[in-house]
């Protein structure tokens, strides 16, 4: 009865518009970070502590699918095969217990590798965040987003100057991103980002940056692409999904300040308005097959998922 209400009471805290209803999917989760769904219909997700685990729907107790990974951020099943994006590089694993590391050697220090996902090409792609908050990077590969065959061979650099680029989504073949903004410019610049990805563009970290009052580029912007949409400063946008239509951006939030963040955004028109609040630090976000609308937060351990009455 107490885990019952207990899940009830974790639901009701967030807060949706006229129409949505939130409710628990799993938890139980040590800061989950991703999630994919496998060929078995079950939901993997990676925890920060470096474990991979399963669940269905109402699961209280995860399966253990992998250990000791470090830091894994970025989750994608292709075929039988489960990528792991972590620090440093990206393994390759299976149902059947084996394991392979498919890139290695990739830069990281202050971020890391982020969102790995599948691109209509059949190459697979890669954030991979900066080693510093503002600084010229001696590897390309670091603020980039990278593509390469699922056996590793055949990197390339697809886009650059993406300070932390921790959420990909391909719509169709149209890649987006969300990029986390540098963190010397005050509390209330510079905004986050939602980019649309072309191969060869330049998003201007770390000499231009998205000026979130007069939503505009603002440094040395020559030749920069410009974002689709700002996000509030500091808001550290995360994880995104195609949802009903829309875009949906996971807000972390601030460590230990609410004034920005922790919410799902919309974004309709290239303008981001609140859809859900109510979290401690939503991080993740997929959709489930059934239509739903899956919210990993980092902070309690929760998958919520959303969906339409």
């Amino acid at each position: 009865m107490r885990a019952a209400l207990a899940t009830v009471a974790l639901a009701a805290a967030i807060h949706l518009p006229a129409g949505y209803h939130a409710a628990v999917y799993a938890s139980g989760l040590e800061h989950p970070t991703a999630l994919a769904f496998g060929p078995d219909r079950r939901l993997y997700v990676a925890e920060d502590t470096g474990t991979i685990v399963s669940v269905s729907r109402g699961a209280k107790r995860p399966r253990v699918f992998a250990r000791r990974l470090v830091v894994p951020l970025g989750l994608l099943w292709r075929g039988r095969t489960l990528y792991v994006a972590e620090s440093g590089k990206v393994e390759a694993l299976t149902r059947s217990g084996s394991q392979r590391t498919v890139l290695r050697g990739l830069p990281f220090d202050l971020h890391q590798q982020d969102a790995i996902v599948a691109g209509p090409d059949g190459r697979l792609y890669l954030g991979s965040g900066s080693t510093c908050n503002a600084c010229l990077e001696h590897d390309r590969r670091s603020a980039a987003i990278l593509s390469f065959r699922p056996d590793g061979s055949g990197v390339r650099v697809v886009a650059t100057g993406l300070r932390n680029p921790y959420g990909l989504l391909f719509v169709g073949r149209n890649l987006y991103a969300t990029v986390n903004g540098r963190d010397d410019l005050g509390d209330n610049e510079p905004a986050e980002m939602v980019v649309h990805v072309h191969p060869g563009a330049d998003y201007g970290w770390p000499a231009c940056w998205a000026g979130y009052a007069l939503r505009k580029l603002i440094g040395a912007c020559r030749g920069v692409e410009r974002p689709i949409a700002y996000l509030e400063p500091h808001s550290s946008a995360d994880g995104i999904a195609a949802w009903r239509g829309n875009l949906f951006v996971a807000e972390w939030g601030e460590y230990l300040s609410r004034r920005h963040g922790r919410k799902i955004v919309r974004i309709v028109h290239g303008k981001a308005t609140t859809f859900a609040t109510g979290f401690d630090h939503p991080l993740a976000l997929a959709v489930d097959p059934s239509g739903d609308l899956l919210v990993a937060d980092w902070g309690r351990g929760v998958i919520y998922a959303i969906s339409k009455r």
